[in-house]
């Protein structure tokens, strides 16, 4: 897996300061996508053994709130391969911190057999997964003044809750 950028100290894609991982890889490919760079699977640097220990020492402060993964697309198949072992590394360090994936994939795609993006890490992954802004980017539904999210179609879910349940449940936004 490839990735193009990691910000530290990032408060625009999740709740609180936190160290964001935008992937490599996206078949989704949505009009006005804000990076189509990362579409490319093997656009940036790739994801090593350095690369995790450098994001586990950027989590561990204690003004940092968790981890956000965008993309790209995180659940592309060949992309949870490595982000499912990553994902459980940071929740085993950090159990305090919570974790946040933005996918174009929706939470049905993503727990429905057959799918594309449904493979056999994917349950695995949704397990460590705290939060999840679900849903391709819609160019026509684009609203600015939406939190964590860039088309109003877009869910913020909590992912414990809608697994527990088998649907998508919304999350409440508290301020932490």
């Amino acid at each position: 897996m490839y990735y193009g950028e990691i910000k530290n100290y990032d408060i625009a894609n999740g709740l609180g300061v936190r160290v964001s991982l935008f992937v490599s890889g996206c078949t989704n490919r949505c009009e006005g996508c804000f990076q189509p760079q990362t579409w490319d699977f093997s656009f940036g640097k790739e994801f090593t053994v350095q690369t995790e220990d450098q994001i586990i020492e950027m989590l561990a402060p204690s003004y940092i709130n968790g981890l956000s993964v965008l993309g790209g697309e995180p659940f592309e198949p060949e992309n949870q391969k490595v982000l499912l072992p990553f994902l459980k590394k940071v929740k085993s360090t950090f159990p305090e911190k919570d974790i946040w994936v933005y996918s174009g994939f929706t939470f049905e795609e993503l727990t429905t057999d057959g799918s594309y993006c449904k493979t056999a890490h994917t349950g695995d992954m949704l397990s460590l997964v705290d939060t999840l802004i679900d849903g391709r980017f819609v160019l026509a539904l684009k609203d600015i003044s939406l939190q964590f999210r860039g088309s109003s179609n877009q869910r913020i879910l909590d992912v414990k809750r809608s697994l527990e349940t088998g649907k998508a449940v919304s999350r409440k936004m508290d301020k932490r």
